[in-house]
């Protein structure tokens, strides 16, 4: 690759971070947890809360049987749980009923914020946004006038 090239490809790659950052989903700020969390709840419309309520529009919480186990719930409506729909033994399967709830939007409860399904749901859809965003930014780029490659220039 020439460096007129090389430099013209430096240029295309900072100019499609800079549109992934003005879009809220640059790679830079993808390792920061925080940031992630709030980018993603702002563009689906929703928030967690662990303060309870009536309200919510969905419940993530853990509950124990009478023999003493663990297991979580993770329903709509916490008047009519179904054991086969709603109970789930394994917490790690909560990061994709997370994801759903969130693209859903509005209040979701979840009796503890700092759970490892959160952040492996946030990164999901993070991912998921990112990717979406950055081709809307190549084809952003590619209308300002950008090519992917300058091999004829």
């Amino acid at each position: 690759m020439s460096d007129s090239n090389k430099k013209y490809a430096e240029l295309y790659e900072k100019a499609l971070e800079n549109k992934l950052i003005e879009k809220g989903f640059g790679e830079i700020d993808s390792h920061d947890e925080e940031y992630v969390r709030k980018a993603v709840l702002k563009h689906f419309d929703a928030e967690l809360t662990d303060n309870w309520s009536n309200d919510c529009e969905f419940y993530i919480y853990e509950e124990s049987t009478s023999d003493g186990y663990s297991v979580w719930v993770a329903t709509h409506d916490t008047n009519s749980i179904s054991v086969n729909e709603h109970i789930h033994y394994y917490d790690s399967d909560l990061s994709d009923v997370l994801q759903d709830a969130i693209k859903d939007g509005g209040e979701i409860y979840v009796d503890d914020l700092f759970q490892d399904f959160i952040d492996d749901a946030m990164q999901e859809l993070y991912l998921y946004l990112a990717e979406r965003f950055h081709q809307e930014a190549i084809d952003e780029l590619t209308e300002e006038g950008f090519e992917t490659n300058n091999n004829n220039k």
